[in-house]
């Protein structure tokens, strides 16, 4: 699904933005806002959600073991109970369902912009080299790779496999070759072949894991010369790997300390998504009561998730691409921030401001005794 909806909807996109503005750091922006827009309402329903049950949770933590201990006898009437008591407030998983309907298509965002034409595209080969006298009893299962649609101009790009006909078992001895193809079976060298800057794109072999047992060439062939497990990585190179944006020396490059350099341009997209996410954060806690450890948490997540990206290798469009989605995510939120809630949640967060700002000053009709703020008071 992720590949579909790359290939059918992501990259059509993209093409389309490039086609306006010969710029991919622009149309890698075009293409966040776009989505972003498209899954709004999803996104807004998630944050509505997380925002009711902030305020609600406590009052329903309280009503839930009353109706659990009330009717601890009569199973029945307790779910019937907790159902008019989820109707009031609303489930905690409602959030979860919009979370769950985006999340593919948010992925194939991030597999899209972590390819070409945006980064260098690997094939990884896992091998396994038995004896010669044990490949003969091995049944050959072929050993087709996920595709990626490969730029081969601005313009035209293909999807492309790595294959081997006979399987990933090969003998002591053994030659194979490794296929880069297209779906309809045609060679990407001779895809490669109908453009004047193909050669450019002819895939680099090597060996990844298991020097010593199999070897390969510059056309993919590999021969095994020892027993044990291989990995062999043919790498196409991204079209547009090496396009700068702004202050972005390169959309493909990786790192923020390579070979002794500090890439400072890596940095600043790191130091921005952090940010970025700080002020989402903190926007998510806009008008709601006072809360020392979820204050910390905001303060502290942001920091590790940070120091965690500086080191993690994703390439500089995918941070370009994080660090808009991430303001579009704080200006989302700031606009649901100050929509008007329901009456009853109105009213338990007014209560709960109140007694956090003086809790000495707490009415004995507060949320803090035993009567609740939407129960009837005592005949008493």
């Amino acid at each position: 699904m992720i590949g579909y909806i790359s290939d059918n909807l992501l990259i059509p996109i993209l093409d389309f933005f490039y086609g306006l503005v010969p710029s991919y750091g622009l149309a890698i922006v075009a293409l966040t806002i776009v989505i972003r827009l498209a899954l709004f309402p999803l996104s807004a329903g998630s944050i509505r959600s997380a925002r009711r049950m902030r305020i609600a949770q406590p009052v329903m933590q309280k009503r839930q073991a009353e109706i659990k201990s009330r009717y601890a006898n009569n199973p029945q009437k307790q779910q019937e109970e907790l159902g008019k008591l989820m109707n009031e407030f609303g489930s905690p998983l409602s959030g979860c369902l919009p979370l769950l309907v985006q999340m593919p298509i948010l992925f194939a965002l991030f597999a899209t912009l972590r390819g070409s034409p945006f980064a260098d595209v690997p094939y990884l080969i896992n091998l396994k080299v038995l004896p010669s006298d044990q490949i003969a009893a091995v049944e050959p299962k072929p050993f087709t790779s996920p595709r990626h649609s490969i730029f081969v101009t601005e313009t035209n790009h293909v999807p492309v496999v790595a294959s081997l006909p006979g399987g990933t078992k090969i003998g002591t001895g053994e030659s194979v070759k490794i296929n880069l193809q297209t779906l309809s079976g045609e060679t990407f060298s001779s895809v490669l072949s109908k453009y004047d800057n193909g050669a450019k794109f002819n895939p680099v072999w090597k060996v990844t894991k298991g020097e010593d047992l199999v070897k390969v060439t510059s056309d993919g062939t590999v021969k095994a010369l020892s027993t044990g497990d291989a990995t062999i990585e043919g790498k196409i190179p991204g079209l547009a790997a090496k396009s700068g944006f702004l202050f972005i020396k390169a959309l493909g490059q990786v790192g923020f300390y390579v070979d002794g350099n500090i890439n400072w341009d890596i940095a600043i997209l790191v130091g921005g998504f952090g940010l970025t996410l700080l002020v989402s954060q903190v926007l998510s806690g806009r008008g709601m009561p006072a809360n020392p450890q979820q204050s910390t948490a905001n303060k502290i997540t942001p920091i590790m998730i940070t120091g965690m990206f500086l080191f993690f290798p994703l390439p500089a469009g995918v941070l370009l691409y994080m660090v808009i989605a991430n303001i579009f995510q704080a200006l989302q939120t700031f606009l649901l921030s100050r929509e008007a809630l329901p009456d009853n949640l109105q009213k338990i967060l007014d209560q709960q401001i109140a007694q956090k700002a003086s809790p000495e000053l707490a009415s004995p009709n507060s949320i803090s005794s035993d009567r609740l703020p939407f129960e009837p008071k005592s005949g008493k």
